[in-house]
């Protein structure tokens, strides 16, 4: 495999996961496919890596489960699957990313300092540097096509399953999540947890960063492959 690509797959990683983390460090809600994880670890004092990690592992096992049924299915499925050894393959992959994924979230949690106390503008600014990274991190991680971020991976798993656009897909899913995320601390500590207007602004403007970032750069990053 290209060393280059093998490069820019580490550094995208690298960079969506302090996206992710800086998103969390502005206090002004955090991305929704994180929110569950977030949630949950601002509850049971598990850490937000170890979390995720979890959050992760089960969007794997829908994956495979997805990718197993419309392979059964094959004859009425929408995106029939050719191959579902290399798919599982694929999937069980991700797992394995997930381990190096949320060490480096880990990291980045314990390094970058909470802006909680800081003044609005102050937090506005981590914020959209945390959506430009978000958005970068996750586009080059993507495009030169290795193994998928599990959050990616179970959207264009049921975006195949139901025959819908990724980014329709996409939305669906997020709200999904800040539907779960919103349920689970009303009903077990009777308040919102992650959610707020860095939520909708990642909901906004993460995927508007990806499709600014492939216009100039998605064709240098294919010839690598």
């Amino acid at each position: 495999m290209n060393k280059k690509r093998i490069l820019v797959y580490i550094i995208g990683l690298l960079v969506l996961a302090l996206g992710l983390v800086l998103n969390t460090k502005a206090a002004l809600g955090v991305s929704p496919i994180i929110s569950v994880a977030y949630c949950l670890s601002e509850i049971t004092g598990i850490s937000f890596a170890d979390m995720t990690f979890l959050e992760y592992t089960v969007l794997v096992i829908l994956e495979v489960i997805v990718h197993i049924v419309d392979y059964s299915k094959k004859e009425n499925a929408k995106r029939p699957i050719k191959n579902i050894k290399k798919v599982l393959v694929s999937d069980v992959l991700q797992i394995v990313l997930s381990v190096v994924f949320t060490r480096f979230v880990g990291l980045f949690a314990n390094l970058i300092p909470d802006f909680g106390q800081s003044g609005y503008m102050v937090r506005i600014s981590v914020l959209a540097l945390a959506i430009v990274c978000t958005g970068v991190g996750a586009a080059m991680s993507l495009d030169v096509r290795i193994v998928p971020n599990p959050g990616d991976g179970i959207v264009q798993a049921l975006a195949d399953h139901f025959g819908k656009e990724v980014g329709f897909t996409k939305n669906c899913f997020d709200l999904l999540n800040v539907c779960i995320t919103t349920t689970l601390g009303l009903f077990i500590i009777h308040r919102v947890i992650g959610i707020g207007i860095g939520t909708l602004m990642a909901v906004l403007f993460v995927g508007r960063v990806v499709a600014c970032f492939n216009r100039f750069f998605k064709k240098k990053i294919e010839a690598l492959i």
